[in-house]
């Protein structure tokens, strides 16, 4: 029976589809119900804990085959693609980098480019993974990141906003928790200082300028 499916924190449609039966976030993505979804997240890898998704009905496909053979079907399982990007403290791509990328079983052995970029395709339903990178000119030689996969909130919530800051270099602060004036106080900071950086007006307001721009440096 068709229903709805309300977001919680680190879900991302392809997850959602594996849970309710879909091989495809598109079958979902490209429903008419969920039209006002696409408008509001325009990317299906990014949606924020209440968002709604309706969730149709599954079809029946039938296939012909012979009674008196033996018949086996293949279940191809959507991947999806995890792209990051590495940079120094001075904003300077870390390249040609080895690394050692863990995502839940998988385990994948990856180079930088020379734009500090590494791509590797993961099952459609990883929430969590580790980065180690391996680079000698850099002080530490070794460096361990801790990847959330889904986490990341839509760039007009403020939580998403700390979040890339954070990402970016900017010490926004803690996404949740932590005194609440204290936190208004280093966001406030990081904002100011991604605007001085990066040619914007000044005022501390993560408004749609900053938004856009904070959207693209970080990547997505």
């Amino acid at each position: 029976m068709a229903s709805h499916h309300v977001v919680e924190q680190g879900e991302y449609l392809a997850l959602i589809a594996l849970k309710h039966g879909f091989s495809s976030y598109l079958t979902l993505w490209d429903h008419p119900q969920n039209s006002e979804l696409r408008k509001k997240r325009l990317n299906p890898n990014i949606l924020f804990p209440g968002d709604r998704v309706f969730i149709p009905d599954k079809e029946e496909k039938e296939e012909s085959g012979s009674t008196d053979k033996r018949h086996s079907f293949t279940f191809r399982g959507q991947r999806l693609n995890l792209c990051l990007v590495l940079e120094n403290i001075y904003e300077q791509p870390i390249a040609n980098a080895e690394c050692k990328l863990k995502v839940e079983s998988e385990t994948f052995e990856l180079t930088t480019d020379a734009k500090g970029k590494v791509e590797q395709e993961i099952k459609a339903d990883a929430q969590r993974g580790l980065l180690s990178v391996k680079d000698p000119h850099t002080p530490i030689n070794e460096i361990i990141i801790p990847i959330k996969i889904g986490h990341l909130d839509p760039v007009e919530e403020v939580s998403g906003q700390k979040a890339r800051l954070n990402n970016l270099g900017y010490a926004a602060g803690p996404v949740e928790g932590e005194d609440e004036a204290e936190n208004e106080e280093r966001f406030l900071s990081a904002v100011e200082e991604f605007q001085c950086e990066h040619g914007l007006k000044v005022d501390g307001i993560c408004g749609a300028a900053t938004q856009a721009k904070l959207k693209q440096a970080h990547g997505c």
